[in-house]
């Protein structure tokens, strides 16, 4: 695994986050230092998800970046069952199809490039996930995007959205970034990568409240919502059709 040092150096101010090759290249490290727990999310995605699929359905996970989700999914699902990666970045895809490979899948997939602000045609789906994608999106377009991923998926489907929040409470939301940057310097970030990551997401990554966030499910139609993981700023929400 490559080691993230994207932000090792000074940067333009001006420069917006993007997942082009340079991000691409080290995400995995990236998010595993980044993201915390990100690997108990891995595991309880995997954990929650077989639950759920039915023979011959499709899993889609929008925003598969390098493909580690639907990957660490392939010795746990019958072989029937197709899975579709769905990124906006080439690049991520690019990497996602390398490590398809290298793993020796061998289950109907598709691996694709899309804009995700468009509507991504699902068919016969059985899971979705959204796994820190829904954060990137432009609010504008997150509760359409919700409520085409809801018309689209199977009765009794499962929907997994994870994402970066913000606290209730403003002067709590301090105190939980606070506790984070905390862990980014346990996991080898300098302040200057933490300052200018943050600089450069400030106006990519917009996170909304948990309650929020269960509000769009549940107006997209979702009839059971329930958070199965929560971290300070980080939050795991099921949602069944």
């Amino acid at each position: 695994m490559k080691t993230d040092q994207v932000f090792k150096e000074p940067m333009n101010k001006s420069t917006d986050f993007k997942f082009d090759a340079q991000v691409a290249n080290v995400f995995n490290d990236m998010v595993s230092r980044s993201v915390p727990y990100y690997l108990e999310m891995q595991r309880m995605m995997a954990e929650i998800i077989p639950d759920y699929v039915l023979p011959n359905s499709s899993v889609y996970d929008l925003g598969c970046s390098t493909g580690t989700t639907l990957l660490s999914l392939d010795e746990l699902l019958d072989q029937s069952i197709r899975f579709v990666g769905v990124d906006s970045s080439a690049e991520m895809i690019k990497n996602s199809n390398s490590n398809f490979r290298s793993s020796g899948v061998t289950r109907p997939y598709d691996l694709i490039t899309a804009d995700l602000y468009k509507p991504v045609k699902i068919t016969d789906a059985s899971v979705v996930i959204l796994c820190l994608t829904l954060q990137f999106i432009r609010p504008l377009y997150r509760q359409k995007m919700l409520e085409s991923v809801y018309q689209q998926m199977n009765e009794g489907a499962c929907l997994i959205l994870i994402e970066k929040i913000l606290a209730e409470d403003a002067d709590l939301n301090r105190q939980f970034i606070n506790y984070y940057y905390n862990l980014k310097r346990r996991n080898s970030y300098d302040e200057m990568e933490i300052s200018q990551k943050r600089e450069a997401l400030e106006n990519v990554l917009i996170p909304y409240k948990l309650s929020e966030n269960i509000a769009m499910l549940e107006e997209s139609g979702f009839t059971k919502t329930e958070v199965f993981f929560k971290w300070y700023n980080f939050a795991g929400i099921i949602a069944i059709k």
